[in-house]
């Protein structure tokens, strides 16, 4: 059974004090940074861009997940490879054509990642589900932080978690939005691979203490 991992948000952390943010998640029990990529139009949001990413990478020494909420994310696939990104998603209502967006961005030596969001069901998967090495389930609807679980991503979580068994797939599957020690385990029991925390972890008291409370728990 492998074990489930925890990637922080960095989207909720202390932007003037960003290196010691990630030098706190280097430290702690976390497995993967996660970076949220935002440009203004398929969210209605910006978040950062390049040098920020490139400033991350140069202290996280752990797997980089950046996850593009940007429209027509094919061009930027090799400038994300380029800035040390390991995992790279887009989101399914980005892309016209996945399957040539999943092989670019393999192609480039990164794991490649589709992101839907709640709206989206998990069937638009089904022809594509062996070339994916991580499905994002949106829990919140993208580009704000702090926003509350959507109930239904357990059904979405098991649904994708048998589509992914039905067609013998590899496939991580990741929640992003509203994860705390109150649905860690829920999701996890229900399929989920990776928690995205940010808010969650950030805004606690003790931050390195929740990560490991959050580890715990998705691992029981």
């Amino acid at each position: 059974m492998s074990s489930k991992l925890i990637a922080p948000s960095i989207l909720a952390a202390d932007f003037a004090n960003l290196q010691r943010d990630i030098e706190m998640v280097n430290k702690s029990d976390a497995d993967w940074f996660h970076i949220d990529i935002m440009d203004g139009v398929f969210v209605p949001n910006i978040s950062f861009g390049m040098p920020v990413l490139q400033a991350i990478n140069k202290h996280a020494n752990k797997t980089i997940d950046v996850h593009l909420m940007i429209v027509d994310p094919d061009r930027y696939i090799k400038t994300f490879a380029d800035l040390g990104s390991h995992v790279l998603t887009v989101h399914v209502e980005a892309c016209t054509h996945l399957h040539r967006t999943l092989q670019a961005i393999k192609a480039e030596g990164m794991k490649a990642g589709v992101a839907l969001n709640p709206h989206t069901n998990v069937s638009l998967l089904e022809d594509t589900i062996n070339d994916i090495d991580l499905v994002c389930l949106m829990s919140v609807n993208p580009g704000f932080g702090g926003q509350s679980f959507i109930e239904n991503t357990y059904n979405k979580v098991k649904q994708l978690k048998e589509l992914i068994t039905r067609k013998g797939a590899a496939t991580k599957i990741e929640i992003d939005g509203g994860v705390t020690n109150k649905n860690a385990k829920q999701l996890v029991d229900a399929g989920a691979d990776v928690l995205v925390a940010g808010s969650y972890v950030f805004k606690s008291k003790n931050q390195p203490e929740t990560i490991k409370e959050l580890k715990a728990l998705a691992n029981s």
